[in-house]
């Protein structure tokens, strides 16, 4: 395609919102509405924030000329871009942590060579529009707004588009913008994934349970907390004393002030719990566990796992190897004191995120949003998440539009 042609197609794709159509004659002489292709026969680039190697944030680069995603599989749907949320994890990612297991996944047969994944897109939350579906995509269509976790093996949302399994994705709250909608898919399917798959709540069973969250004023937190209340649970939580009174208007019943002195004893003063998520790691496991009611199926999740540093460290057979002994003596080790000990992981997932939209909608979760940036300030919003402290989500608006 000319590059006359390649640009004139580009700005058809950025009128999204205006509801361009091209029209095909049938042999009816009638006309078929369809919306115009995103597929690379259309458009070869796009603006993104990339990386080319593992560091600080001096390594991020804006570039104008980044690959524009393309569908693979069937199942698969490209995003318009309208906002993008930043966790610690990106912060992680940008140097280097868990480049060995993600590029296992990546690449499992190993064909490619070490640094293929550059460059690299970072951005795990995403808010936007769908552009184009795969063939066999059939509960979403183009124009359908959507939110969704990225997987960390796959190109992220600070950039115009993303591709994206339709598995991956739902359709977005309707009572949030993409800006507040941004902030919470990574947070929300890191807390189900611990809470739920790993820790074994539901609705069904979570009244009047005894949950303790040891950080509870970041993303996974706040999620964490309005989740648990919408449930029914009796929620305590550790934070500093300036974030008090931020997690009790999220609907904490109990604060603890980590800033006041040791944590462990003004929470073993308190009745017993049946499952704490613990968000600080450290030496809370020296402690934590006695806090749980004995013999009684209580659960220790900690979000804070060696396992990627195990395989950075180690490789990944070796690595593998190291994590499987840890958690295994860990569990038996408090399986004979008459509590469970798990580790918790992120996992993407659109079936977890159509539960939480419908909590969204009915208002029982909100989005909670500390800071907004621009597409151009993407290295501040980093320094931003960088220092941690956050009291909620840092947000990247990529695209104006789309409400």
């Amino acid at each position: 395609m000319s590059s006359s042609g390649n640009f004139v197609h580009r700005r058809l794709l950025l009128q999204l919102g205006k509801s361009l159509y091209v029209h095909t004659p049938t042999s009816k002489q009638s006309s078929q509405k369809r919306l115009i292709s995103t597929t690379s026969r259309c458009m070869n680039i796009m603006p993104a924030w990339v990386i080319d190697k593992y560091g600080n944030n001096d390594i991020l680069r804006f570039t104008r000329n980044a690959r524009f995603p393309i569908i693979n599989y069937p199942n698969e749907v490209i995003v318009k871009v309208f906002a993008a949320g930043l966790n610690p994890f990106d912060v992680r990612m940008r140097g280097g942590y868990g480049a060995a297991t993600l590029a296992v996944k990546r690449d499992p047969l190993n064909f490619r060579q070490a640094g293929m994944e550059f460059p690299l897109i970072l951005g795990r939350d995403v808010s936007g529009v769908i552009m184009e579906c795969g063939l066999d995509v059939k509960y979403f269509r183009e124009r359908d707004e959507v939110w969704a976790a990225i997987p960390p093996w796959k190109q992220g949302s600070l950039a115009e588009f993303v591709v994206l399994s339709a598995n991956e994705i739902s359709h977005k709250p309707k009572s949030l913008s993409h800006i507040e909608a941004a902030s919470i898919p990574y947070v929300a399917t890191t807390a189900w994934s611990a809470l739920v798959n790993t820790g074994g709540l539901n609705k069904e069973n979570s009244a009047n349970k005894r949950i303790l969250i040891l950080g509870g004023s970041g993303g996974v937190g706040t999620f964490a907390i309005q989740m648990l209340k919408a449930w029914g649970a009796h929620v305590t939580v550790t934070c500093s004393q300036n974030a008090e009174r931020f997690v009790r208007e999220l609907g904490a019943d109990h604060v603890v002030d980590y800033t006041a002195g040791p944590v462990e004893e003004p929470l073993s003063k308190l009745e017993k719990f049946d499952l704490i998520l613990d968000n600080v790691g450290g030496d809370t496991e020296r402690w934590a566990l006695g806090l749980l009611k004995p013999w009684s199926g209580a659960k220790y999740v900690t979000l804070v796992t060696p396992f990627l540093q195990n395989t950075d460290r180690l490789g990944i057979a070796d690595g593998m190897m190291q994590t499987a002994a840890t958690v295994a003596t860990k569990a038996l080790k408090h399986l004979v004191k008459g509590v469970h000990y798990r580790w918790g992981f992120f996992a993407p997932s659109g079936p977890a995120l159509d539960e939480v939209r419908d909590m969204v909608d009915a208002g029982q979760i909100r989005a909670v949003v500390e800071e907004t940036f621009t597409f151009s300030q993407v290295p501040q919003a980093f320094e931003k998440v960088e220092k941690g402290h956050a009291r909620g989500k840092t947000v990247v608006q990529i695209s104006k539009g789309g409400s």
